[in-house]
């Protein structure tokens, strides 16, 4: 990997962790440095090997970056944030396995596992030992494969409740400060890089539109709105509370006859409850969560090009993407169809 500094301009290379810093538009190489930087730009990208469980991002690096463009967050409070979100080993293997190139090995086998089938069914039959056979064979293992990625790709432009939404922490506080955060993942040879991208955001225009907007559906269409949000929820493992009488009954009753001299460690019940993340309330505060909770799918579609192109009365100067709000208002708050959720 490598990196480039504004001071020195210089790369170093052998690095698990790199740093790009105002990426001025989403074009490979086109790096320029500017006062100030515009809606939808990317600022600082930080890369870590997802390959090699013991690296991770360059949180120092990010700090100073973080200081130069003026955001005075406390490191302890941002860099925990990050770190429940997108470092723990659970959300690293789910990333691997929902990476393009695992993703590229599950189609390569669906197809070779496929073209077998199809092949050896087409040779029980009596045209089976024609060459055409084989070519037709091909064709619709190709055919079938193709339809899959593309329903993979799909879902890829979706959000994602196990990535996208677990930066909605760090992206509340950052937010404030006009930084949205998203993730992706790239090739690198053989390596499969994860890659934390720094965007700059202005919220004002974008909150004000899509408080408006939800004003206007609460009004209006009241029943499709929350119907949309219904959908956006999350499944959350919460521990059962007893009644005190009931629990000191039950343990009465379960008490053996004869001690043994042993405490029998009891594991907590659990049971999995259903939270929305954009409860009702005011439009202002409905509007605030979920330009939070949209920020990484946002910033993932925006930087891998996946975002549609943009109508008029959009916040992105000179750029012919949807800003957040434009995003929003067309997948997560069309009352007619919700394509957005992706788990």
């Amino acid at each position: 990997m490598a990196h480039k500094t504004e001071a020195g301009g210089t790369e170093r290379k052998g690095s698990l962790s790199s740093i790009l810093y105002c990426k001025s538009d989403l074009k490979e190489g086109s790096l320029q440095w500017v006062k100030e930087p515009l809606n939808g730009q990317v600022l600082m990208v930080l890369s870590m090997d997802n390959n090699c469980s013991a690296t991770s991002f360059d949180m120092e690096l990010c700090a100073e970056k973080l200081k130069s463009l003026g955001v005075q967050v406390p490191a302890e409070q941002w860099r925990r944030l990050i770190q429940d979100a997108v470092l723990k080993p659970e959300v690293r293997r789910y990333m691997f396995y929902n990476s393009r190139a695992f993703q590229i090995a599950i189609a390569v086998v669906f197809y070779v596992s496929l073209w077998t089938n199809i092949y050896s069914t087409v040779q029980l039959c009596s045209f089976g030992r024609y060459w055409e056979a084989s070519v037709l064979v091909t064709l619709a293992a190709v055919a079938v494969t193709v339809v899959v990625i593309l329903v993979i790709d799909r879902r890829q432009r979706k959000i994602n409740m196990n990535t996208d939404v677990r930066l909605a922490a760090v992206n509340e506080i950052f937010i404030k400060h006009s930084l949205i955060l998203g993730i992706t993942d790239a090739l690198d040879g053989p390596h499969n890089i994860l890659q934390l991208w720094f965007v700059r955001f202005s919220p004002e225009r974008c909150l004000q539109s899509l408080s408006a907007h939800i004003a206007d559906l609460q009004r209006t269409r009241e029943s499709g709105l929350r119907h949309s949000l219904d959908q956006l929820c999350v499944v959350m493992e919460a521990a059962v509370q007893p009644d005190p009488g009931t629990e000191e009954e039950a343990s009465r009753e379960e008490s053996p006859l004869l001690s043994s001299g042993g405490n029998l460690n009891k594991e907590p019940v659990t049971c999995n409850e259903l939270l929305c993340l954009v409860p009702e309330g005011p439009p202002e505060v409905m509007a605030q969560q979920l330009l939070v909770i949209f920020s990484g799918c946002y910033v993932r579609l925006l930087v891998t090009g996946r975002l549609p192109r943009a109508v008029a009365g959009g916040h992105l100067e000179h750029s012919s993407v949807p800003c957040l709000c434009q995003f929003i208002k067309t997948t997560a708050l069309n009352t007619r169809r919700s394509w957005f959720m992706g788990r």
